[in-house]
C-alpha cells in the first residue's frame, strides 16, 4: 500500500500503472490475434480463444493488485460461494458508473466464465481497448433510438438476428453474459423523467435478456443478480483514481430462471413478454430494498 503518497501522487501512479499494464497485456492479446488470422483453423480457434481469455483475466488480475496497491478501498462482498467456471451465467447488476464494470470484474474474475458484455458499435474504434474487446469476442451491437426504431421497425429484428448470431459463438464455451437491465447508469434527472417506481434504480429493460434466454435456452440457467453500492456517494473513475471511493459493497444473488422464461420469442408472445417483466419486476423490488439497507441512513432520507 503505497498510503505514505500524497493523493494527488497515487492517483497519477494508479492512472499510469492501468495504461502500461493495459499496453503490456494487450501486446500478446494483438499477436495472439495476428495468428488467428493467418491460421483460421477451427482447432487453432479454440485453443486462441482460450488463450485470449487467460490473457485477459491475467490483465484484470493486475488491475485488481493495482487497485489493492494504489487505493484505500474497504471490499464488502457477499455471495460468492457456488460460483462455476464451467457453467453459462447471465450476470445483471444496477449501473451507476463504469466503475462496475471494474467492480464486477474484481469480484468475479476467475470464479465464473469470463465476463462479456454488448458493446455499442462505434466503441470498436476506441484505441487498442476496442481491437481487444473484437479478438475476445465481445458482441457488438448497434443501438437505435425509439425515433428511429418507430420509422424502421425492421432494424429490431436485425438487433434480434445480431443478437443470435453472437450468443451461437457461446454455445460451446461457457461464459458469463452481461448485462445492465437498466440500460443507462442512474441519475437523478433520469430517474425523474422516467418517473420511476423504485427509490434507487431506473425502470428496468427486459428485451435484452430475454433475447439471451431465446438464444441460449439450453445453456444458460443461472441469473447473477448482483447488487453495487458506493457508501460514500462517489463513483466516477475520478474518484477512483483519487481515492475517493473508500467502501464498496457488493451482494451476489445466483437465482434459477424459471424454466417456463427459456426459449420463447420474446417479440411475438405477448404472456411471456408479461411473464419475464413481473419477474424481473420483483427481482427489482428487492433489489431496491436490499440498496435502502445498504445505504447510510441520511442517504437513505435523501433518496
Amino acid at each position: 500500500m503505497l498510503a505514505f503518497l500524497p493523493a494527488p501522487v497515487r492517483a497519477a501512479l494508479a492512472f499510469l500503472l492501468f495504461i502500461l499494464n493495459t499496453l503490456f497485456w494487450c501486446t500478446p492479446l494483438y499477436l495472439v490475434l495476428l495468428v488467428k488470422l493467418i491460421v483460421p483453423s477451427r482447432g487453432w480457434r479454440e485453443f486462441h480463444a482460450r488463450l485470449l481469455v487467460s490473457i485477459a483475466e491475467s490483465w484484470i488480475g493486475c488491475n485488481n493488485a493495482i487497485m489493492g496497491l494504489t487505493q484505500r478501498i474497504e471490499w464488502d462482498v457477499q455471495g460468492l460461494d457456488g460460483l462455476r467456471r464451467d457453467d453459462w451465467y447471465l450476470v445483471s447488476s444496477n449501473h451507476q458508473s463504469w466503475v462496475d464494470i471494474v467492480v464486477l470484474q474484481r469480484v468475479l474474475n476467475r470464479r465464473v466464465p469470463f465476463l462479456k458484455f454488448f458493446i455499442k458499435q462505434p466503441l470498436i474504434w476506441v484505441p487498442v481497448l476496442g481491437g481487444a474487446w473484437w479478438a475476445l469476442d465481445f458482441p457488438f451491437m448497434q443501438r437505435h433510438s425509439a425515433a428511429y426504431l418507430a420509422q424502421h421497425p425492421e432494424a429490431r429484428e436485425q438487433d434480434w438476428e445480431t443478437t443470435r448470431q453472437r450468443c451461437e459463438r457461446f454455445r460451446n464455451t461457457p461464459i458469463s453474459i452481461l448485462n445492465f437491465l437498466e440500460g443507462t447508469r442512474f441519475r437523478p434527472d433520469k430517474h425523474a423523467r422516467q418517473q420511476s417506481p423504485y427509490r434507487h434504480l431506473l425502470r428496468p429493460k427486459s428485451g435484452g435478456l430475454a433475447f439471451v434466454l431465446e438464444a441460449l435456452p439450453d445453456r444458460v440457467r443461472h441469473l447473477l443478480d448482483v447488487t453495487i453500492v458506493y457508501p460514500d456517494g462517489r463513483c466516477t473513475f475520478q474518484d477512483l483514481f483519487g481515492g475517493h471511493i473508500r467502501r464498496v459493497i457488493v451482494r451476489v444473488r445466483q437465482l434459477t430462471i424459471p424454466p417456463e422464461l427459456l426459449g420463447r420469442d420474446y417479440r411475438h408472445d405477448a404472456e411471456f413478454r408479461a411473464a419475464i417483466q413481473h419477474w424481473i419486476g420483483q427481482i427489482w423490488t428487492q433489489k431496491d430494498t436490499l440498496i435502502d439497507q445498504l445505504l447510510p441512513p441520511a442517504d437513505r432520507t435523501a433518496a
